[in-house]
């Protein structure tokens, strides 16, 4: 289910002349909002940045992403390959080549790679609603999702959130009301399980809260049973409790625009009924018992009541400028291409709230918004339609830069220059909300998609860095500048505790996450393990791990470290991911492969190696630690394991010599692996991802690293780097 591309993807438009009353511009006349300083000119739409989504019907062919007529002027070989070593595992070196070349072959005629970003029917089903409410659904749209979303339930009639984990009770709500819409008959035998199961648990009554909100949109649900919203958040300083800046950027994008359709509350006419999916039709809501009033919950519950209350005796005219305030923060931070975030659950909720602001579907923001969710669609072979939530352009192409260039790909090979011109090309030099916490930092970094200004990421930052150190391009001082600019954005971003987190500096409330209305996941940005390891090896391949601040985060490492000797995995999964992260973080900054840290890691690595010598580690472990480094053997965990255990001098020991061995007898002709396991992380446990070049990526780097070993990293001088610590 490879994206294409047709490269007939146009601008996000021009905007508007504005009139009084009119709403503002679109996505070319809006303001910088937080951006201090010249804004930064707006990048065009790249033609490479757009799934093939259309006609309906006529899906793009499968394989690496590519433009009808592009020209491929990058040499794909890998003659240029070193041999392997004297001694080398027969067809470890031909596994490794094999790998190589099809993922050269992956890569875009512009320089990026990206694969298909899977997650679950949610999307495609919250797409399908979206539609339905906006009075835009068609039916050959509607078939082809439909065609996805029946392929994806199971033999019970229910859906899950991963491949192979447990029926989820959202998730087949909102699937089988997807089917409704589809013209599912609901006696249909698919149907009647998929009721039944529902029912047995909980009905909708028992479903998260954004499953509910849908379902309020149409009228299937009581607004007044859904926890409120007021849009008088938005005037919160940043220094007051519950403030929008105390959520996660993902969080925050998706509650600015639903304060305003909590507070509006839309019903569109509902084309069926769906008594069948309550556990009792005559009350559908039962009541609840309160908490009690000591414990947070029982706290936050009497709290939303007030809120309900409030909303009776708001102020009109406070009201509606928080409304009016709410709409202009959603405009601002909408990206070139039309997206916000470039993530589909805030783009879809922010094209919602626009429209009941008034907005036009003609306007150029929600033009623009919409063709930008188009782009999320993956046509597939047998005409079905999958949405990604994502896509993940820019962390595909430096992840695959440096599974090539650690594979032994000669650092001024034409495919490595031009991934280095478009990663140049992806810098965002402009202040986005980060700067609400870091106010005199100076802008710099990557983002993970190809549009999201506003929110670029450490974990991204780390990687191309690392990734451009490895390149020899033609314009050395370009690279230079570009990369202290990153570092200098990635060390402004450290958290007070030493460590880092994903898109803000200090996101650690811990009020988000209590909530009523957050139960769809984590809201809140702390650091992680994985992120601060890649900064960690990112500052010390700049010749950093001496610096006051590396020693900081290479402390918290060390205090993070679990009784197993494993490393929990926030945006992975999991603990074969936080250690897969963190053991090659501390030996490149100095850390010695003897020291306690990294022989408990590498203990660990070994007890939890499966019977046929790889690695896998299964969702069900951020709900139970028993699960930990426990599940089906994948090409990407078991790469992650194999790249700890080489950093910490395994390369001779015998979990290595099986790791290898799985890897290349496993693989498949074409140089490829299957993997339809998640090992991606969105939230952990409520939200979990198949990154499809996982599969590809990782392997590549560490059949590359147990060839030809560790890529180079200056011996640091942290205390602890000959065991003290």
């Amino acid at each position: 289910m490879t994206a294409t591309t047709d490269g007939s993807a146009e601008s996000a438009g021009a905007g508007s002349e504005s009139t009084p009353g009119a709403p503002p511009p679109g996505p070319a006349g809006r303001t910088a909002g937080l951006a201090a300083g010249p804004a930064r000119p707006a990048r065009p739409v790249r033609p490479g940045a757009r799934a093939e989504y259309g006609p309906p019907g006529v899906p793009g062919p499968l394989g690496r992403p590519t433009r009808p007529g592009a020209a491929r002027d990058t040499p794909r070989t890998t003659a240029d390959l070193p041999r392997p070593p004297d001694g080398t595992r027969p067809g470890v070196y031909e596994a490794a080549a094999r790998a190589t070349r099809n993922l050269l072959e992956r890569q875009d005629p512009e320089g990026w790679w990206k694969g298909d970003l899977e997650t679950n029917v949610t999307m495609d089903a919250e797409d399908l609603l979206l539609r339905q409410f906006l009075g835009i659904r068609d039916e050959a749209t509607t078939q082809a999702a439909a065609l996805f979303i029946r392929g994806e339930q199971r033999e019970d009639g229910t859906w899950a959130t991963f491949h192979g984990g447990p029926p989820e009770l959202s998730a087949t709500i909102e699937a089988y009301v997807a089917l409704r819409l589809a013209g599912d008959a609901p006696d249909s035998p698919h149907m009647t399980r998929a009721s039944a199961w529902i029912r047995a648990h909980g009905g909708i009554a028992a479903a998260r809260v954004f499953t509910r909100i849908w379902l309020a949109l149409f009228g299937w649900w009581n607004w007044d049973h859904l926890p409120e919203l007021p849009p008088e958040l938005v005037f919160l300083p940043p220094w007051v409790p519950l403030n929008i800046y105390d959520f996660g950027c993902w969080a925050r994008q998706t509650i600015v625009p639903l304060t305003v359709v909590s507070a509006l509350r839309p019903v569109r006419p509902a084309p069926f009924a769906l008594d069948e999916l309550h556990a009792d039709a005559r009350t559908p809501d039962p009541v609840r018992r309160l908490a009690p009033l000591t414990s947070w919950d029982g706290a936050f519950q009497r709290m939303d009541k007030a809120l309900h209350v409030y909303r009776r005796f708001a102020p009109r005219r406070l009201r509606r400028a928080a409304m009016a305030s709410a709409g202009r923060w959603i405009v601002e931070r909408q990206e070139n291409d039309g997206c916000w975030g470039g993530i589909q659950p805030p783009a879809v909720y922010s094209v919602i709230a626009l429209h009941l602001l008034g907005y036009d579907l003609g306007h150029p923001v929600m033009r623009a918004g919409l063709e930008s969710l188009e782009r999320f669609a993956v046509w597939r072979a047998d005409g079905a339609r999958m949405i990604e939530a994502c896509q993940s352009p820019v962390w595909d192409t430096c992840l695959a830069a440096i599974a090539l260039a650690d594979a032994g790909l000669r650092p001024d090979h034409p495919a490595l220059v031009k991934a280095a011109d478009w990663m140049l090309g992806e810098e965002i030099v402009r202040t986005g909300d980060w700067a609400v916490r870091r106010p005199g930092l100076a802008p710099g970094g990557w983002a993970f998609e190809f549009h999201n200004d506003t929110y670029p990421d450490i974990d991204d930052t780390a990687e191309v860095v690392l990734a451009l150190r490895r390149i020899s391009h033609p314009d050395p001082v370009r690279v230079e500048a570009a990369i202290a600019r990153g570092v200098s954005w990635t060390l402004g971003m450290q958290s007070r505790n030493g460590a880092w987190g994903a898109f803000d500096a200090d996101n650690t409330s811990p009020l988000p996450n209590k909530l009523p209305f957050c139960d769809f996941g984590e809201v809140i940005d702390p650091p992680s393990a994985d992120v601060t390891a890649h900064v960690v090896e990112m500052l010390a391949f700049e010749g950093r791990a001496g610096d006051a601040r590396t020693r900081r985060g290479i402390a918290w490492l060390l205090a993070e470290q679990e009784a197993s000797g494993a490393w929990f995995g926030r945006w992975g999964t999991n603990y074969v991911y936080g250690t897969g992260s963190v053991v090659p973080a501390l030996t490149a900054a100095g850390i010695a492969p003897g020291h306690p840290a990294i022989r408990r890691a590498v203990r660990w690595l070994e007890s939890v190696q499966n019977e046929d010598g790889g690695w896998g580690e299964d969702q069900r472990s951020y709900k139970d630690p028993s699960w930990a480094g426990k599940g089906a053997s994948t090409a990407s965990q078991t790469a992650w394991a194999l790249m700890a255990l080489l950093s910490a001098g395994e390369r001779e020991g015998k979990a290595v010599e099986r790791g290898i061995a799985h890897l290349v007898e496993t693989q498949k002709e074409d140089g490829t692996w299957d993997e339809p396991y998640f090992t991606g992380t969105g939230f952990p446990w409520d939200f979990s991802i198949n990154y499809h070049l996982y599969r590809q990526v990782f392997p590549v780097t560490a059949l590359g690293r147990y060839l030809y070993g560790e890529p180079f990293a200056p011996a640091g001088a942290h205390p602890a780097a000959a065991g003290e610590a």
